[in-house]
This record gives C-alpha cells, sequence and structure tokens, in this order.
C-alpha cells in the first residue's frame, strides 16, 4: 500500500513539476465569479469524462453521456471508467501523460492534492456558465479551498448510527430517542442487547476504520482533524478519548471480539454484523442505508449519532460523496461548464442519475427528485433534513497527502483492539504518523 501511494504522488508532480506545485495558501481569499460565460464552439467537440464505480453506475453515467450528448450534437463524452481500487493510479498515470480527462469525479480525500499540483480548474473561471446558488454554502464550501472552488458537490450524506429496528422488537428493547441520548447510553443499550440476547448478538460492530466517526468525536469535543492551514490538529487527550470509548465498550461486551471485528472488516458491507443482523447497531454513512436495507433484508433505522452532553450543537457536518471537477489544461472550458452544469442543475440528469450518486446536494434539485425516489432513499432525505439543526460548518479540508489516513487509522485501531497499544500511545503515534504524510505530501 505504501509504495503504491508513493507512486502516485511521484506521478502527480512528474505532470505538473515542481515550479508549479502551489501550496493552497496562495489562493486565499474569495474568488469573484465572472459575470460572462466561456463562448462555445460550433465545430465538433470531445470531452474526456473520468469516474470510478461499480456496473450499476458505469450503465446509469453511459445514459447520462447519451442523453447530454443528444442534446448537444456537435458534443461527445468520452467515457473513462474503473472500480475504485485502480481509479486513482490511472488518474495519475494520465496526469503524468499530460492527458488529464477534461471532466474528473474527484474524491474529498484527494481534492486538495490534485488542486494544489496545479491539476484542476478554477470553476469560478467559468462564470455564470456554471450557477451554484442552489447549493447551500456548507454543502458548496466542501469544494473549496481557501475560496477557490475546484469541485461541485455530487451528493450529500452524514455519518449516522444504524439502528436493525427488528433486532430491538424482537428483544423488547425500545428504540432509544436519538435526539437526546449520549454515548453513555449508546454504550448501556449495546450491552443491553448482548445480555438479552444470550450472547447470540452483539450491541453494536465497532468503529476506528476510517475517520468519519473520528470527525463527529473530535466536533463533539469542539476540535478538528486538520485546520485551515493543512495540518493536523486534533488533540492527543480527544483522540485517545475516542479510543478509551471503544476499548471501553468492548471489554464491557457491547462490541464484538477484535478478532471477529477485524474478520468482517476486510469482507466488506455484505458480510459486515449490521448487514448479517448479528448487530443491532452500528456506525454507517447515511448514502449505506439502501446496501445495508438490502443485504440484511431488515428494517435498518439510521439515528443521529449520540453525543458527550445529550445534544451539541454544529458536530454534525454534511459529507459530500464526490464531486465534479475539471482539468485545469481543458481545451474546451465552454463545452466542460455545459456538461457540468447539466450534470449538476438539470432535471432531466436527475431523472437518470436519481440518488446512485447520493443524495443530491442541489436543493432544488434534491427537492424535485425526492418523490421519484425508493422509499429507502426517501428516508435517507428526510433523515438528512432532520438532523439540519446540529449541522455545523464544513471541515476543514483534507490537506494533500490526507488520503493516508484510513490505513493509518485502521492500524491504530487495530493495536489498540488488540491491547498492543494503550488509546494514548496509539493518539500520539497516529498523530505523528499523520501529520508525516502530510508533510511527505508537501516534498
Amino acid at each position: 500500500m505504501r509504495r503504491t501511494r508513493t507512486a502516485h504522488r511521484w506521478l502527480l508532480f512528474t505532470a505538473v513539476g515542481a515550479a508549479t506545485t502551489l501550496a493552497l495558501t496562495a489562493c486565499a481569499g474569495s474568488t469573484e465569479t465572472p459575470s460572462t460565460a466561456p463562448t462555445l464552439s460550433d465545430e465538433p467537440v470531445t470531452l474526456s469524462f473520468t469516474w470510478w464505480g461499480n456496473d450499476v453506475r458505469h450503465e446509469i453515467t453511459e445514459q447520462l453521456i447519451a442523453a447530454f450528448e443528444a442534446e448537444h450534437e456537435n458534443i461527445t463524452i468520452e467515457p473513462q471508467y474503473t472500480d475504485w481500487a485502480g481509479y486513482w493510479d490511472k488518474l495519475a498515470t494520465t496526469v503524468a501523460a499530460g492527458d488529464a480527462p477534461d471532466i474528473i469525479q474527484m474524491d474529498e480525500k484527494q481534492l486538495s492534492t490534485y488542486a494544489a499540483n496545479g491539476v484542476l480548474l478554477d470553476l469560478s473561471e467559468l462564470g455564470t456558465a456554471l450557477p451554484t446558488e442552489d447549493f447551500p454554502a456548507p454543502v458548496l464550501g466542501t469544494g473549496a479551498l481557501d475560496g477557490v472552488q475546484y469541485g461541485i458537490p455530487v451528493g450529500i450524506n452524514s455519518y449516522a448510527i444504524m439502528a436493525n429496528a427488528d433486532l430491538l422488537d424482537e428483544l423488547g428493547i425500545e428504540m432509544p430517542d436519538d435526539e437526546t441520548w449520549s454515548w453513555d447510553d449508546f454504550a448501556d443499550i449495546a450491552v443491553e442487547v448482548g445480555t438479552a440476547s444470550g450472547g447470540e448478538l452483539v450491541g453494536s460492530q465497532s468503529w476506528g476504520f476510517e475517520d468519519g466517526g473520528l470527525n463527529n468525536w473530535l466536533r463533539q469535543h469542539g476540535e478538528s482533524l486538520y485546520n485551515e492551514d493543512g495540518e493536523v490538529a486534533a488533540s492527543e487527550d480527544v483522540v485517545a478519548s475516542w479510543w478509551d470509548f471503544l476499548l471501553e465498550i468492548t471489554e464491557a461486551g457491547g462490541t464484538p471480539d477484535p478478532s471477529a471485528t477485524i474478520e468482517r472488516e476486510a469482507a466488506g458491507l455484505a458480510e459486515s454484523f449490521t448487514a448479517t443482523n448479528t448487530s443491532a447497531f452500528g456506525p454507517w454513512w447515511s448514502n449505506q442505508v439502501p446496501a445495508l436495507r438490502e443485504a440484511s433484508g431488515s428494517n435498518l433505522v439510521p439515528l443521529m449519532v449520540p453525543t458527550p452532553d445529550e445534544g451539541a450543537e454544529a458536530s454534525a457536518y454534511y459529507k459530500p460523496s464526490m464531486f465534479w471537477s475539471a482539468s485545469a489544461k481543458t481545451e474546451h472550458p465552454g463545452e466542460v461548464a455545459l456538461f457540468l452544469d447539466w450534470l449538476s442543475n438539470s432535471e432531466e440528469a436527475a431523472d437518470i442519475l436519481l440518488a446512485e450518486r447520493g443524495v443530491p446536494a442541489n436543493e432544488k434539485i434534491r427537492e424535485y427528485i425526492t418523490p421519484e425516489l425508493d422509499a429507502t432513499n426517501q428516508e435517507v432525505v428526510e433523515f438528512l433534513a432532520e438532523i439540519e439543526p446540529r449541522v455545523g460548518d464544513a471541515p476543514p479540508a483534507t490537506p494533500p497527502g490526507g488520503g493516508a489516513i484510513e490505513t493509518i487509522i485502521e492500524q491504530h485501531t487495530q493495536k489498540v483492539l488488540f491491547g498492543d497499544m494503550t488509546p494514548a500511545d496509539a493518539a500520539a503515534s497516529f498523530l505523528a504518523e499523520l501529520q508525516l504524510a502530510l508533510d511527505d505530501a508537501a516534498i
């Protein structure tokens, strides 16, 4: 894994050269949107478009392309797609070859890396051709770095606790009130599930294998993972308390045995405790509700995340499922703007896309398409509306090199669960290694 990340960074650096490697602070300040739009060509134009996904996403995206091309006969969209595993190496290779795709499906953890290396277009340069007024500021802000808009959020979701209503009914345990429940309440009910089921079920899946849960925990304690200068900002004490809580609830029997946790984690969503109906609760992202319900066949209900003080304000946040970005070197900015506007703001695209890439980040489009969504996705829309009072500003963007966090955090969680490191030692090591990854990316 480390070799792959190193190759990825080297390819990006080669593509743009040391002279064009940008510090994000060089883009400080807001960018005024030009009052005009780029010109469109009357000649045939071909735009390359890259994305990651499974076969369902590929098929839906091909439908999007066909519908757009039918409206714009002189524009051809050339599809370039792969699965997640190979996407970033493939993109880095094309960038290094000086052939970056015109339109790029971009992930939050990679946005700053590509922006800092001069790969991504400042979308404000597209002017009135790419309106964004229907995107809430905290959501749109997730695609901006120092006031420069590099990505248009496609879908949104938020961290949640998935509750299995069917299992709770069978055990005679009342569904918790997620408006008021605390982390202590969560721990108590998780242990109660194990006791009431005679040990056949666990209260909750473990956590600590990606940064969503840690981000929420930090925000509930008045901190953030990064600061606006692109440095690690979390304190050792608060990070340690996150692992302390995991260890306490595991030792109390509220979460699975560590070996079982690691085995299920490696197997993927379909084999998770939640999907196999062997846990009553589990931390997930709200956009995973449809897949989890389909896999489990159970009534899984997304609940707001517990808080330390029974209702912390502004601790939740909307996470973009992905962004639409564009190449800074595109030769056809007018056509790029036309396509991005169609993807982001048109009802025609929404009719095809539905919620495949998440609940639409565009509020106007979300309102339009919600009646057309299936019942499960309508519940996800409702959940995202319910948590709005708890949603604060977007967290600082993941700095270049921050994409390494999932590997780093998983390694440390395993060491905590197996007793190889104390939570305090793990916190110090985790923060130091994460900062090193950021420093390494800046070289």
